[in-house]
């Protein structure tokens, strides 16, 4: 690991001005469970790394204006049993749950889930973001089984790691920023994007700004994730499916329905929410959607078993959030 000075700031407006203007002069750790490996296997080499550990208005959940906000520190253990999350929330609660790991549990952030870098084994192994080799796509038709099977049609073909980035967009969440500029919000789905070089990042956050929470509307929607893993624990999973409806009168409205770890953003489904608008959520509905859900998927040469997974995920997400009192 390359040395670095390392920054403890005890607030928002200190760690700002610590942050540089370029990504790669200066790092944000938040649980270190991501960064601390990155740095170590060299994918950044920071001059600086500015902690957020005792900024104490970075952690807690709680009501706001008809929401709730988290807040972008707290760790992944306290939110997921928060009696609030669980309640309102299961799509965010269940997510957490594969991981599975004390560790994970008790170091691991709300943000850092959210802007952590890709885990494609290309990237890892130092061949760029792109995955690039003497301007060959290695992905094309190399080792691709865990990689994207939608927006993969340009150079980046990993999928996004987070797993409470499909259920925050499905629940209609919005992120909040801060920076020498200010602060300001956005639709989680904004805030994610599909890089075009290996220079840019897979957020719309700029180097010099930190994420300070999360705020969820209490909007009473039926919620769920459900994902497919190659082991019960400590991997990431195959793919997810996260869904939010209203039932009303025994039939879905206001349906979304957000597909994770198939692409290179947190994959939005509108095929699948549009056939379960106006239905009831039963199995045969639940089949249907899974089978819109993968509409426009461009498998690549080893990953093709994803498609089915998909389904399986889809119908599975939206059974689970029919069975909710």
């Amino acid at each position: 690991m390359k040395t670095f000075e390392y920054a403890r700031p005890s607030s928002l407006d200190e760690a700002i001005e610590l942050l540089g203007e370029d990504w790669g002069q200066t790092e944000v750790l938040a649980g270190g469970t991501d960064l601390v490996t990155a740095m170590k296997q060299r994918i950044t080499t920071p001059d600086r790394v500015v902690s957020l550990q005792d900024i104490e208005e970075l952690r807690g959940v709680s009501e706001e204006d008809g929401a709730l906000r988290i807040g972008a520190m707290t760790p992944i253990g306290p939110f997921m049993r928060d009696s609030r999350v669980r309640e309102h929330f299961p799509a965010l609660s269940t997510a957490m749950e594969g991981m599975a790991a004390p560790q994970v549990y008790s170091r691991a952030t709300i943000g850092g889930n959210l802007c952590q870098r890709p885990r494609c084994w290309y990237f890892r192994l130092g061949y760029g973001l792109l995955a690039q080799d003497n301007g060959r796509v290695m992905t094309e038709d190399g080792e691709n089984r865990y990689h994207a099977i939608f927006g993969n049609d340009g150079a980046a073909r990993f999928v996004h790691p987070s797993g409470l980035a499909p259920g925050f967009i499905a629940l209609n969440a919005e992120i909040h920023l801060l920076g020498p500029d200010g602060a300001r919000s956005m639709a989680m789905e904004d805030f994610f994007r599909i890089p075009s070089a290996d220079g840019e990042r897979e957020t719309a956050l700029a180097p010099n700004e930190v994420v300070t929470h999360v705020t969820v509307p209490l909007n009473g929607k039926r919620n769920a994730t459900y994902e497919v893993r190659d082991r019960g624990s400590l991997n990431w999973p195959l793919t997810a499916a996260a869904v939010a409806f209203s039932l009303n009168n025994g039939v879905a409205e206001d349906v979304r329905i957000v597909l994770g770890h198939v692409a290179p953003t947190p994959w939005d489904a509108p095929e699948a929410a549009e056939a379960l608008e106006g239905a009831a959520p039963d199995e045969e509905t639940a089949i249907a959607c899974g089978n819109a859900a993968v509409e426009g998927a461009t498998p690549l040469s080893r990953n093709g078993y994803k498609t089915q997974l998909v389904r399986t995920s889809v119908k599975r997400a939206i059974l689970a959030a029919a069975q909710q009192a």
